[in-house]
């Protein structure tokens, strides 16, 4: 099986000066997972090269086994340093798709003519498609083939207003993820705060924050082993 993992390019947090990017977790936790069944992994991002890492994630307490086992590995950090630029690639060579979050892609992502595409023929070629936290926003001006917003009645979950609100950004992100995934019609729904959720709904695979992303792995490499 071949995974293509795209990540953030973007490393500003608004107007606020501080920095953002992808979250590690978020990328750490499926790659092992992905590794460990066996995938063949593609790292991407919309600039190419080495992508910004949130450094809110590598502080002590967003560290996990994964992050710490992923910064000691020199063939990750070699990939990562060395991502394939979004618009180079092509949903045809892939089994399927994963989106990590961080609240880098609501900036570039979720605009991104590549990224929207890459999502809309992955879905539409049969194959799964996985997004985790802040990254099912980018599913924002993803359609269907009648041109319908492509989460429209579909249950999809993601960073909920209660998390942004916890980390004191509802007012520098560009859309809160819930209520845009609302907007279109998604039948959004969330677990807890700060634990692990998963929707399922076809080939569409949502899980709501950090702490979901090893779920949201398991539950894609389940669907394609189905």
């Amino acid at each position: 099986m071949k995974v293509l993992i795209v990540l953030t390019s973007h490393d500003e947090l608004g107007d606020t000066g501080k920095k953002t990017g992808f979250w590690l977790e978020e990328l750490a936790a499926p790659y092992y997972r992905f590794k460990e069944a066996g995938y063949e992994i593609t790292l991407a991002s919309p600039k190419g090269g080495q992508p910004p890492l949130d450094p809110a994630s590598n502080t002590p307490d967003f560290q996990t086994d994964d992050t710490h086992r992923f910064e000691a590995d020199a063939d990750a950090t070699a990939a990562l340093a060395d991502t394939v630029r979004l618009d180079t690639v092509s949903a045809a060579d892939y089994d399927t798709v994963f989106y990590p979050g961080g609240h880098g892609p609501l900036w570039d992502l979720a605009e991104d003519p590549a990224s929207i595409r890459l999502i809309e023929t992955t879905l539409r070629a049969g194959k799964p498609l996985a997004l985790v936290c802040h990254a099912p926003g980018v599913l924002r001006h993803a359609t269907n083939e009648d041109g319908t917003p492509l989460v429209n009645a579909k249950l999809v979950t993601g960073f909920t207003n209660t998390e942004e609100v916890g980390v004191d950004l509802v007012d520098v992100v560009p859309f809160l993820v819930e209520d845009e995934l609302t907007k279109l019609g998604g039948r959004y729904s969330q677990g807890e705060d700060w634990s692990s959720y998963v929707v399922e709904d076809g080939l569409l695979i949502t899980g709501q924050n950090p702490q979901s992303s090893a779920e949201t792995a398991e539950a894609l490499i389940a669907k394609l082993a189905a």
